[in-house]
This record gives structure tokens, C-alpha cells and sequence, in this order.
């Protein structure tokens, strides 16, 4: 058993096919089942379970694999720990953030961190909260930005900046002539929310508990955009950070909160074992002060 043969193992398991996982590794799929397949033979268990429809990984399998995603997480942060010595500031750099900000974030910071390094490869990737800490912890991601706080014993975090709330409604709502929202303005009211799995669906559920507002069981959307276009066509209101708010924009109102302003914490995350502390230092400083 190899390295190799271990990141065969990781792709068959990641992409459930021996045909994606072998143009995944740049090899033939008879290739890379035959190496599967002795590795299973040497090893004396099966891995993986096989049909016409699906490969999923056996009990035993799933222990193999996890310990093979560890080893090749050490491997990759000697190879780290190497490039670093050479130039920190160099190579790729896979950043993570959760939908609610990755499409507000991104298009003005890609292009900055491109001018100010170089020599960086930007991998930008877009997931909710659960899966990117699932994929910094294995090594997939080297940094995140997410709602803090995240509670992992394996991870470290940096705060960047606050993200204000606001209520939007459409313009002709009884609450557009508002110029402030105060939480008697919430009772009773009808709340348009994400999809269940978006921490930011969590946040406003708690204000909703906290100043008597309902959310609409039967609506949900999948994104900010979705609900910025429910309010105004009529369907009901929301809680839209600032960061996805541009004004002035014709059909809705963004209404400040009285204090206190119910708001998110945004912060950078990544392993506390990385080998990338200098760069991920000068993301956090560029990030906080873009925001500032």
C-alpha cells in the first residue's frame, strides 16, 4: 500500500464511482479498480461495496478511510510545512465561506488579495457551515468564512468583522414608513426565512423567539436573492444583513433595528495545525480592514 493507492481509496469514497474517481486520479478505471482491489485483497476485508448503480463503502471500509484521509492530511502539511520554507505567501489556497456571504464577499475580495499576492492561487468554495467544517478538519479547505462562534476543538478562528441586520420589507408594507424597527414591531408578524442547514435561518429564528414573530412555516427559500425577491413582490419580510444590501433599490426598504441591533459576527477559521499561519495572518488583517 501507497500513497497513491490511498488517494484512490479517498476519491472512490468522496465521488461513490470508480469512473469519476478514475478521471478524478488521471488513470484508466480498470487501473483503479485493480488497485483497489488489492488493496483489499492485502488488507483482507472489503472496502467497498459494489453494484451496477452505486459504490458505497463497507463498516470497515469507513474506519479504512478515515484513517486514510488522516495520513494524507499529514502528508499534505509536510508538503506545507516544505513549500512554506520557500514562499508562504505562494500556491494554492482553498477558502471556503457560507452562501450568505460567499456571494457578496468574494467578487470584491478575489480580485484585491489577486493585486496584493501574486503568487497565491485562490480555490474558492461555497457549502454550508456543517460541510465546510467538515472539509477544513480533513484537510480539503485551509481557511473558511463563516458566523462565529464555531465550537471545534480542531479549529481556530479570527474575528473579521460585525454584520448588521436589517428588516426588509417591500415598499408599500405598513412598516415601510418606519425609519426604525422596534421589537414590538415584530409581534405577530410573518417572516420569510432559508432553508433549513443556513446558520443565518437560526439567527432569525431566535430573534423571531425573542420579539413574538412567526416564521412562515410553508415558505422557504434557498438563498438571499430568492427572499429579496419574495418581499417584494408581496410575500411577507426578512432579516437581510447588511453586507447583501444595495441601495437604493427600487420595490423594498431596509429598516435600521433600534438598539440593541440584532447583528452576526463574521470571522476567518481554519485548522489549528495549518502550516499556512503567516498567510492566513495577512488574509485575516486584509479581510478586517476591507470591512472596517
Amino acid at each position: 500500500m501507497n500513497l497513491r493507492d490511498l488517494r484512490y481509496l479517498v476519491a472512490v469514497a468522496d465521488l461513490r464511482s470508480f469512473i469519476h474517481a478514475a478521471d478524478q486520479c488521471f488513470i484508466s478505471q480498470p487501473t483503479l479498480s485493480t488497485q483497489i482491489k488489492k488493496m483489499e485483497e492485502n488488507l483482507g476485508v472489503q472496502i467497498f461495496e459494489r453494484t451496477h448503480k452505486k459504490v458505497l463503502p463497507t463498516e470497515l471500509g469507513e474506519q479504512i478511510i478515515v484513517s486514510a484521509r488522516r495520513i494524507l492530511l499529514e502528508i499534505d502539511t509536510i508538503q506545507q510545512i516544505a513549500a512554506k520554507a520557500q514562499d508562504p505567501l505562494s500556491g494554492d489556497f482553498r477558502l471556503g465561506a457560507i452562501p450568505t456571504l460567499s456571494t457578496y464577499i468574494f467578487p470584491g475580495l478575489v480580485p484585491k488579495i489577486k493585486q496584493a499576492l501574486p503568487k497565491l492561487r485562490l480555490i474558492l468554495i461555497e457549502e454550508k457551515t456543517d460541510i465546510l467544517i467538515t472539509q477544513l478538519r480533513e484537510g480539503q479547505l485551509d481557511a473558511a468564512l463563516m458566523t462565529l462562534p464555531i465550537q471545534d476543538i480542531y479549529l481556530d478562528s479570527r474575528k473579521l468583522f460585525e454584520d448588521e441586520f436589517f428588516l426588509a420589507v417591500a415598499s408599500d408594507h405598513p412598516l415601510a414608513i418606519r425609519d426604525k424597527i422596534a421589537p414590538q414591531d415584530l409581534v405577530q408578524q410573518q417572516l420569510l426565512l432559508l432553508d433549513e442547514g443556513h446558520c443565518l435561518r437560526g439567527q432569525a429564528l431566535q430573534i423571531c423567539q425573542i420579539n413574538h414573530a412567526e416564521d412562515q412555516q410553508d415558505v422557504r427559500a434557498t438563498g438571499l436573492e430568492t427572499l429579496r425577491q419574495m418581499v417584494k413582490a408581496g410575500t411577507g419580510i426578512t432579516f437581510m444583513p447588511q453586507i447583501a444590501i444595495h441601495e437604493p433599490e427600487e420595490g423594498i426598504r431596509y429598516i435600521p433595528f433600534e438598539e440593541p441591533i440584532p447583528k452576526r459576527t463574521i470571522g476567518l477559521c481554519w485548522r489549528k495545525n495549518s502550516a499556512k499561519n503567516v498567510l492566513l495572518d495577512l488574509l485575516s488583517d486584509f479581510m478586517s480592514i476591507s470591512h472596517s
